[in-house]
């Protein structure tokens, strides 16, 4: 008989308390800054067509496979995944993937609460009305002011880190469960407000149509900047794969995938909820933010006459200046930082879960819930500092030539495109592009291949026969292939359209 280790480690009051905590971990910077802005460079209504299709092959099969991973373990991932091998006749080494997972997760939110804290600020600048009547130059020297002094930075990234923890320290009922229930919907709320102020623009029916009228020149031509198709010295339009694989990579990181968040979730859900239906509304509440935030954005684009192709720009240059230039823009501005806060507060809370998570239940730490969250807290904090003095331009030149100094080293040099990096951009790219792909696909191959069949049978009991048969071939075939070539190719330097 397969027996599951079950502890007093708390669960959901209900399943639309797991829904809306697992939304809240999907819904983050990725869909209110990332997304409208990679739609934005790749063409629109194609892009989003191709985007729908890898969140049903890759998005959903992976986000039940962390379900019912955390579900049956019913601990942390560490835990979890070791309980799960063992059982299953394997080696404990399996604990790997549930480290790896973890790991990346903790390093994502040491940057990501510093950019939080910029959205913070952002939320104090736009209601003060510091973007009235700007130009673009002086939107860029209030950006560049405040990234070039790292107390401003700290400060911020401070008390963003606070907050995060104190709600994790009341555990899920209390900390994690009583957020996201006012979390969320006020994010819809002001969502919703936002689109409302949009319908009043000029530019509304311009980005309808560029947000649902598919153009697939634009999706598998190179474009630059201003929208304009890239020509080779033939006179011929570039073609390329990149917004493809920008839409198959976008499916996966969206929702949180692969970084132990959903699945320390999972394992506080009760056995009576249905896990594909569970996924179904986590995945149409994420992708329904993510289309209703590009409602809310690009009317501002086209209504100030500005590119949508601006890239990573969009959120704290565009934006800002397109508010600037509006009747309202101040409150609006501000009520879309907020927005934009809030989703990262979701978001921030669910990476520093599974840390927390196992900290509380290995008995040899002997740590409460609240030491836990204090200690991984704090870690995380120190590990932001890096991302501050990061996003301030200091370089590993910079790290390199000073640490030569303190050895008495002043004619140290340190050249080549690897010094000229940041930190930020380093922990950035191995989270993003190496950790998370491969911890998700050992996930699935750990699922598909590895699980006791009646294990997985005891998981998803409730699922119809069609849903549970496409499931296994999308995770043992598919899903794998689509996460290996998002893989290969974020490693490998290819075109872009930015």
């Amino acid at each position: 008989m397969d027996t599951v280790s079950i502890n007093h480690r708390g669960q959901w009051s209900t399943r639309m308390a797991f829904i809306l905590a697992a939304v809240g971990s999907a819904i983050g910077l990725g869909n209110i800054w990332k997304f409208p802005y990679i739609v934005g460079m790749y063409g629109g209504g194609a892009f989003i067509l191709v985007y729908l299709v890898f969140i049903l092959i890759i998005g959903m099969p992976v986000m039940m496979t962390e379900i019912m991973l955390g579900r049956r373990g019913r601990q942390n991932p560490v835990g979890t995944m070791q309980t799960l091998a063992m059982q299953a006749g394997q080696s404990a080494a399996w604990r790997y993937v549930g480290w790896f997972g973890m790991v990346a997760g903790f390093l994502i939110l040491s940057y990501y609460s510093v950019v939080a804290g910029e959205v913070m600020a952002y939320v104090f600048r736009a209601g003060s009305g510091a973007f009235d009547n700007q130009t673009a130059d002086g939107i860029r020297a209030i950006l560049t002011d405040f990234v070039s002094e790292p107390e401003k930075l700290l400060a911020w990234h401070t008390i963003f880190m606070v907050l995060t923890t104190v709600v994790v320290a009341r555990g899920v009922r209390l900390g994690l469960e009583r957020t996201v229930r006012w979390l969320m919907p006020a994010l819809f709320i002001l969502l919703v407000i936002l689109v409302g102020y949009a319908m009043s623009l000029k530019g509304f029916g311009q980005a309808v149509n560029f947000l649902f009228e598919p153009d697939f020149d634009k999706l598998f031509y190179l474009q630059d900047a201003h929208g304009k198709f890239v020509l080779d010295e033939a006179g011929q339009r570039v073609f390329t794969w990149t917004p493809v694989m920008v839409a198959m990579g976008h499916s996966f990181f969206t929702l949180s995938l692969g970084m132990g968040a959903i699945m320390v979730y999972g394992s506080y859900l009760g056995r009576e909820a249905s896990i594909s239906r569970v996924t179904l509304a986590i995945v149409a509440a994420d992708t329904l933010v993510a289309i209703l935030a590009g409602l809310a954005i690009f009317p501002l684009v086209f209504t100030a006459d500005l590119a949508p192709a601006q890239g990573p720009d969009l959120i704290f240059l565009t934006l800002p200046l397109a508010f600037g230039t509006m009747p309202g823009g101040s409150l609006f501005g501000m009520l879309f930082f907020l927005l934009l806060l809030f989703a990262a507060w979701s978001s921030a809370i669910s990476l520093m879960e599974p840390a927390v998570a196992w900290l509380s239940e290995n008995r040899s730490k002997r740590f409460d819930r609240a030491a836990a969250a204090s200690w991984i807290g704090v870690i995380i904090w120190l590990l932001g500092i890096i991302s501050v003095f990061a996003t301030s331009g200091t370089t590993l030149r910079d790290v390199f030539e000073s640490v030569a100094g303190w050895f008495g080293i002043e004619d140290a040099r340190f050249t080549g495109k690897f010094f000229s990096l940041n930190l930020f951009n380093i922990i950035d790219f191995a989270t993003a592009n190496i950790m998370l792909p491969l911890g998700g696909l050992a996930m699935i191959i750990f699922a598909a291949w590895v699980m006791r069949r009646e294990s997985i049978q005891a998981e998803l009991a409730a699922e119809r026969t069609f849903v549970l048969t496409l499931w296994r071939i999308l995770i043992r075939y598919v899903t794998p292939l689509a996460i290996v070539f998002v893989f290969l190719y974020r490693l490998v330097p290819h075109p872009s359209s930015a």
